[in-house]
């Protein structure tokens, strides 16, 4: 004897069976997407005035780690396009292995760096900002008025609702004007 569906029961069997179908493609698809890159953060590098100073901004302001840097050549620097001079690099991170972001600190010491104007986030092309997602802004305010950092203007601001409920902003600037974003809830 054969059953027929309901034409619910049918559509539903139609769809659950499409969807089976495609599951496999889509988990291949999103396979490929992520063997395109080897890691799904990246870094940033950053040309400051003075190192040590931004290290300690960093490290103690807003609780990087900083962990075996690297020296690039001046040839080398040259012969890729990115400077000319000797590269001395510190790496700080936020979190542990390899997916951590890592922040590169570089001081070009014999070379005019100048600085740009940073008094808004339009006031020239480029990055901007980076943003920290902290667990807890009160937490993160404390660690920064330690280490004698103000926030910039009336911040830390809670975030509009239908952007992210629950949420608090704080800006801080670095030794070298660069604006930082801590994002998260306070406890």
């Amino acid at each position: 004897m054969i059953r027929t569906l309901s034409p619910r029961l049918a559509a539903a069997t139609c769809l659950l069976t499409t969807v089976c179908c495609l599951l496999p493609w889509s988990a291949k698809a999103a396979d490929e997407k992520k063997a395109e890159f080897a890691k799904e953060t990246i870094d940033v590098g950053l040309v400051v005035a003075d190192v040590e100073k931004s290290v300690k901004f960093y490290t103690q302001a807003l609780g990087f780690e900083e962990i075996a840097g690297f020296t690039v050549s001046a040839d080398f620097a040259k012969n890729v396009g990115l400077t000319s001079a000797q590269l001395d690099v510190h790496v700080l991170v936020l979190g542990k292995g390899e997916t951590a972001t890592k922040l590169k600190l570089m001081q070009l010491k014999g070379v005019d760096a100048k600085h740009g104007d940073n008094e808004f986030i339009h006031s020239h092309l480029g990055f901007r900002y980076l943003t920290i997602y902290v667990s807890d802004t009160t937490a993160a305010v404390a660690r920064l008025e330690k280490a004698g950092i103000k926030p910039v203007a009336k911040t830390p601001a809670e975030i509009p609702k239908e952007i992210a409920p629950g949420a608090w902003l704080t800006i801080v600037r670095d030794p070298d004007g660069n604006m930082i974003e801590l994002a998260g809830p306070k406890k």
